[in-house]
């Protein structure tokens, strides 16, 4: 009798000892369980994921003061240099001057619309047309004047009088003081701005308007 107690107390002895092992594996193996799917997955590196790319997204969209000065400055100086080059159409001698007013034409609009939608989605102020010569009679060019290259109302007054090769010498002689100073304009972008596309814009005016001052340089004679 003795001998079957012993058994059975040797019996559920061992069955207790098993039971609260399989049930701390069990705790264990959940616990672990929950560190591997917040690691991955869980709020805190869900969150840090989700900062990291707001981070990134802030960062390649970033703008500074010198990103919107330089487009609200640079949309009325492309203006300008539209209007002049509208003007060798029909007062031009040279269809070498004709076929770079077309060019500067060409790339300078859509530049514009380009800095001007930007400065639309900072929530800054869009530049108004300065004078439009024919389009808007009685404009004053003074407003944008102490800008660096921009001709005053007088100097569009006289080229637009002009004629034959007397115009294409103010023309070219103008369009390159323009252009220098488009260059000085996108320089200080170049080093200063912080907005990708604005500086790759700025890039290009360097590149392109520097090339454009080289061939004027030789219809005028002095290259």
């Amino acid at each position: 009798m003795n001998n079957i107690r012993t058994l059975t107390r040797r019996t559920a002895l061992v069955a207790a000892t098993v039971t609260a092992a399989l049930v701390l594996a069990a705790c264990g193996g959940d616990s672990d369980g929950d560190r591997a799917h917040e690691g991955p997955h869980g709020s805190a590196s869900a969150n840090a994921d989700s900062a990291g790319t707001a981070g990134d997204q802030a960062g390649e969209n970033a703008h500074n003061a010198q990103d919107v000065t330089f487009a609200q400055g640079m949309v009325p100086h492309h203006r300008q240099a539209l209007e002049m080059a509208r003007l060798a159409a029909d007062r031009s001698a040279s269809a070498e001057v004709e076929d770079l007013a077309a060019r500067i034409e060409k790339a300078q609009d859509p530049e514009i619309t380009t800095m001007t939608g930007w400065l639309t989605a900072w929530g800054e102020e869009v530049p108004g047309p300065t004078a439009s010569t024919g389009s808007m009679p009685g404009m004053d060019h003074s407003a944008h004047s102490g800008m660096p290259g921009m001709m005053d109302g007088q100097d569009m007054a006289e080229l637009e009088k002009a004629t034959g090769r007397t115009f294409d010498t103010k023309f070219l002689t103008m369009m390159v003081e323009h252009h220098e100073g488009a260059v000085e304009m996108a320089g200080d972008e170049k080093a200063k701005g912080r907005y990708a596309p604005a500086k790759a814009l700025a890039d290009d005016v360097v590149t392109a308007q520097n090339a454009e001052i080289r061939e004027m340089d030789k219809l005028l004679g002095e290259d």
